[in-house]
């Protein structure tokens, strides 16, 4: 696995993250209040979403490998007043960062990604356990008016977790074979390719750079999309609108991207 972030860095940013979550369920005005980017949610389910979901995560981890997701049994639900409720979450925090040390990154684990560019590692669960909780964590946050940017390391790793995990696939992409280019503004940049071979990503050089923008042959540039790491982490997971960066190319590329459901 191709990472910019060491596993014991991933624990660590997984912790601020949680904080961070935290600290927005404890000065909200209502945890009734509607989350804005989760729309069936409010800020209580989006807490009660991010706990559950750790401890089965934690859970899956401390069973290894295995041919499905484990459940967290006899865990408690999710307690209505807020000092109890911001504990769980803690709770739900240490549990995943205890399970996730006790294995190691290079641990075999069940993921719901099977032939996908990231491996079925207790690292790779790591990896996208961070960016879980850095989006949800900006959900929070718009939800009470206040949202910050993904940290820059988490949301730089954060693009190239997504396109590794949850775009790469062997199924065949069912529309001409073409490109995108994600380009970050802290100087990196990534390729998606899209054939009949599937949908597969590689890092490129960032534009300026040698040899970068060498776009020509089958996997020919179809569109380009520029922002900070952490805008482009948000747009890929549908919270912030294609107009919010930079876009160069056919923009309804990414329509067809969206829509794509490759087989199992």
């Amino acid at each position: 696995m191709t990472t910019t972030l060491a596993f014991p860095v991933l624990l660590r940013l997984i912790e601020e993250r949680s904080s961070a979550f935290r600290a927005v369920v404890a000065s909200a005005p209502s945890l009734d209040v509607q989350v804005p980017t989760c729309p069936e949610w409010t800020l209580f389910d989006l807490a009660e979403h991010i706990g559950d979901g750790r401890r089965a995560w934690a859970a899956t981890v401390a069973a290894g490998p295995a041919p499905a997701k484990s459940a967290a049994e006899g865990a408690p639900a999710a307690p209505r007043e807020r000092e109890a409720l911001t504990a769980w979450l803690a709770e739900s925090t240490r549990q995943l960062l205890d399970a996730l040390r006790e294995a190691g990154p290079d641990r075999g684990c069940w993921t719901w990604w099977g032939a996908s560019q990231s491996p079925r590692t207790c690292g790779a669960v790591a990896r996208h356990q961070l960016q879980q909780l850095a989006v949800h964590t900006y959900d929070a946050q718009i939800t009470v008016g206040a949202p910050e940017p993904l940290p820059a390391d988490v949301a730089v790793d954060g693009v190239e977790e997504f396109l590794y995990t949850c775009v790469a696939t062997p199924s065949a992409w069912p529309h001409k074979p073409t490109a995108f280019d994600f380009h970050a503004a802290e100087g990196h940049s990534w390729r998606l390719t899209v054939d009949g071979d599937g949908a597969r990503s590689t890092r490129i050089p960032a534009p300026g750079t040698t040899s970068a923008g060498a776009d020509e042959g089958p996997d020919a540039v179809g569109v380009s999309v520029r922002g900070t790491a952490s805008e482009l982490v948000l747009f890929v997971y549908d919270r912030i609108p294609v107009d919010s960066l930079r876009i160069e190319g056919d923009a309804g590329l990414f329509d067809l991207l969206r829509a794509w459901e490759p087989e199992e």
